[in-house]
């Protein structure tokens, strides 16, 4: 029997029978449905549509079977919507759907449910349960409790509570429910589960890979994050793959290697391509491929060969040092003429601070070469220079090798810093290395142990510095060519303070020509009495106190210009610290004016002689060294071989001892330039004739009184000049070494050039003792 009753579409959501549903309703003509029913038999027919994303359905988008339902509860929402909770009755086919404007009618026909019961529905009845209880188990959307609920009695009552539970699509609901016969339903929920069940078990086996791929993924991400902590902490980085693009993009970026070098160096990068990223040899690897792409194999700075520029820099940087810049001047000279010829090898020798380093920056400031320095003080592994093997952990490039990398050209100029300094000991003896790297004719194929590859070292301008030169060893010696820098006289100190260290520390102190002023005076009083040196380093110290101390007084509210004089510099420096013998005032018995070299240039060195009764022994004192005292015994040996013609008496060494005595007995002393001083002394003390004390004298005695040459001409005659000595007396054979004076002290001194001793008394005695003229003995 068709009734009429109004239709309230259902998006989503499916009613079945005797299922108490709740649903908020807030479209326009659901809401008058909804109305129409409670005004009547509080009835209404549920329909669902077709499509789900319909908001405003016609009668064609749904479907034909529906269920009769009644309104249990209704509640309106001052939003405008209502929340209703509904009961399903029974099926209904819906023959006819009315528009009537403002919500639809439908007439329907309602659908007796089948509730005949076979043994083969009870079975099905019995299968079904147990697959909905495996599917609740085995879901992890279903409540476990959810099987319990299905204790229903009613074959399609049973079907319809199932379905109804099922996370299932809305059409296989429809489905369901357009299923009249409870029998052929329960085999189309019996269906269901099973698919049900078998996409669960698809699903499950999907999880359980999933999860095992998430958690070896996370595994390997928590390792890997690890590993990159680890890395970043240590500085490196795993980026295997780009670092061997990066090393093969630098070799083809590379040009002009030869053959050999380049083919090295691609087998290398393709064995690293083959090795684990984080094994030990693949850092090896890696390490030494980045060592041969950093080495400049074939890259060279344009060398400048303008001498005029090179001589303007030269004396910019340096003041004196006439011979090592014309060295350099005529090695420019030559490059300029000829490109063939190969860098020089020069050994800067001299005393500190002359200025030997800074020399050599400023030799590749004025070549136009790049500069790297290494000091070979305390050197004593041959792998220093030549490197270690690649077998050994930690395996390193020699410090030559690391220079040219430090350099970035092929061709700079290497400052092999204190060559006197090196030593040997198990491990090897450095300096042999070095004959390799210091030989024009070989260093052109330089083979470092770690390298193992031919190094070209031939563009190289070597220069070498020592102190002294009789502790290089003779072969490497002999493969430099020597130029010994001299310490600077006064005059050249003076001039090197006021030119260049003085405005450094005016500018390294913040001070400016209006702040302070420094006489010249003041200047030359530093020198002399608070320096003792060759070089300048100490003037540069004590020039850096008085700044420090003039920007104290700037500082503390000095106004106007600081002055410094003779008078108050003891204000910024003290007491003098430096005390330099004056000349003897007065001629005097047995007391001779020497001169020596020390470490800090030229000094005056009184030589004191007396007798007393005794048995002719010779006593020494002075902290003297075996040389000196040696020079003493041939001077007194002399002296008593010609003691009759000396106009001694010829047995004073039966009767009286001698006594020579050489002050400050706290330094020791050595060398054999005193040997004429020494014999002069001890005659004058014997004859009792005075030595004039206007004249000072170096040289070395022989035994037959022959005068023979000695070092430091020019330090020792401005050690002379210094304390106003005018006159000195040199072995005539150190003449050569006169060119090296400046022109004003060679014209305001009388030299004179001995052979003999008695030429020497002849001069230096106030009065004439020789009997008759020594002939040479044979």
């Amino acid at each position: 029997m068709e009734t009429q009753l109004p239709l309230l579409p259902l998006r989503g959501v499916l009613v079945f029978p005797y299922m108490v549903v709740p649903l908020e309703v807030g479209r326009e003509r659901s809401l008058n449905a909804l109305e129409q029913a409670m005004l009547g038999s509080q009835e209404l027919v549920f329909a669902a549509q077709k499509d789900t994303r319909l908001d405003e359905p016609t009668k064609d988008d749904l479907y034909e079977v529906g269920i009769i339902g009644e309104v249990k509860q209704l509640l309106k929402m001052p939003t405008g919507g209502a929340k209703v909770v509904i009961e399903g009755r029974s099926r209904a086919i819906i023959h006819k759907i009315e528009d009537e404007g403002t919500y639809f009618r439908a007439d329907v026909e309602e659908v007796a449910e089948d509730t005949e019961i076979t043994d083969e529905t009870e079975a099905l009845m019995h299968a079904v349960v147990d697959l909905f209880e495996l599917y609740v188990k085995n879901s992890k959307k279903m409540p476990g409790e959810a099987s319990l609920s299905i204790n229903v009695d009613d074959p399609g009552r049973l079907a319809d509570t199932i379905v109804s539970s099922l996370d299932i699509r809305t059409a296989e609901k429809q489905e369901v429910l357009e299923i009249f016969s409870a029998h052929e339903r329960l085999n189309k929920v019996s269906d269901i589960l099973s698919r049900q069940i078998e996409l669960l078990e698809i699903e499950k086996r999907i999880n359980v890979r999933v999860r095992k791929q998430m958690e070896r993924t996370q595994k390997e991400y928590y390792l890997r994050e690890q590993l990159k902590a680890i890395q970043k902490e240590l500085g490196e980085n795993d980026d295997h793959v780009g670092e061997v693009e990066e090393l093969q993009q630098r070799l083809a970026a590379m040009e002009g290697l030869s053959d050999e070098v380049h083919d090295k160096i691609a087998r290398e990068i393709d064995r690293l391509t083959k090795m684990p990223s984080m094994s030990a040899e693949a850092v090896v690897v890696r390490n030494y491929v980045d060592w041969l792409l950093s080495l400049p194999w074939t890259v060279q700075t344009d060398e400048r060969v303008d001498v005029a520029e090179a001589e303007r820099i030269l004396n910019e940087d340096h003041y004196g040092l006439k011979k090592v810049k014309d060295r350099i001047l005529e090695y420019l000279a030559v490059r300029q003429l000829s490109q063939s010829l190969k860098g020089p090898i020069l050994c800067l020798v001299g005393p500190p601070g002359v200025g030997k380093t800074s020399l050599a920056r400023s030799i590749a400031r004025a070549t136009g070469r790049n500069f790297v320095r290494i000091s070979l003080g305390g050197v004593r592994d041959e792998a220093e220079i030549r490197g270690h093997r690649r077998t050994y952990v930690g395996a390193m490039p020699g410090r030559i090798i690391q220079g040219m990398k430090q350099a970035g050209s092929n061709n700079p100029l290497f400052l092999l810093d204190e060559v006197d300094k090196m030593a040997m000991d198990f491990r090897g003896d450095p300096s042999a290395a070095l004959l390799e790297v210091l030989d024009p004719e070989q260093n052109n194929r330089f083979s470092d142990h770690y390298i193992e590859l031919p190094f070209d070292l031939s563009h190289v301008m070597f220069i070498t510095t020592a102190n002294v030169l009789h502790t290089i060893p003779r072969p490497l010696l002999d493969r430099m060519e020597t130029i010994v820098i001299q310490g600077y006289t006064e005059e050249e100190k003076l001039h090197i303070a006021a030119q260049y260290l003085w405005p450094k520390q005016m500018e390294n102190h913040g001070l400016t020509p209006e702040m302070v002023e420094m006489s010249r005076q003041a200047t030359a009083a530093v020198i002399r009495h608070y320096t003792r040196e060759a070089g300048v380093r100490q003037l540069e110290r004590q020039l850096g106190t008085i700044s420090r101390k003039v920007a104290r007084e700037i500082v503390q509210g000095h106004r106007g210009t600081v002055h410094i004089t003779v008078s108050n510099l003891a204000k910024y420096l003290g007491p003098h610290t430096v005390h330099h013998r004056e000349a003897e005032q007065a001629d005097e018995v047995g007391i001779v004016t020497g001169l020596a070299v020390t470490e800090a240039g030229g000094d005056v060195m009184p030589i004191e002689v007396t007798t007393m009764p005794g048995k002719g022994r010779l006593n020494l004192t002075g902290q003297l060294g075996d040389v000196m005292q040696e020079s003493a015994q041939a001077a007194y040996s002399y002296i008593r071989s010609k003691a009759s013609d000396l106009g001694i008496d010829p047995h004073f060494h039966e009767t009286l001892d001698v006594h020579v005595h050489v002050p400050e007995g706290a330094i020791p002393k050595d060398g054999p330039s005193a040997g004429i001083a020494m014999a002069t002394a001890m005659i004058s003390a014997l004859s009792h004739v005075p030595v004039k004390a206007h004249i000072a004298m170096t040289g070395e005695i022989t035994l037959r009184g022959h005068v023979l040459p000695v070092g430091g001409i020019k330090e020792k005659t401005l050690a002379a000049h210094r304390v106003g000595i005018r006159e000195i007396i040199l072995p005539k054979d150190n003449a050569p070494d006169l060119e090296d004076l400046p022109a004003n002290i060679r014209r305001g001194m009388q030299i004179h050039l001995v052979e003999h001793l008695d030429t020497v008394l002849e001069l230096a005695l106030s009065e004439k003792i020789v009997r008759e003229k020594v002939g040479t003995e044979k």
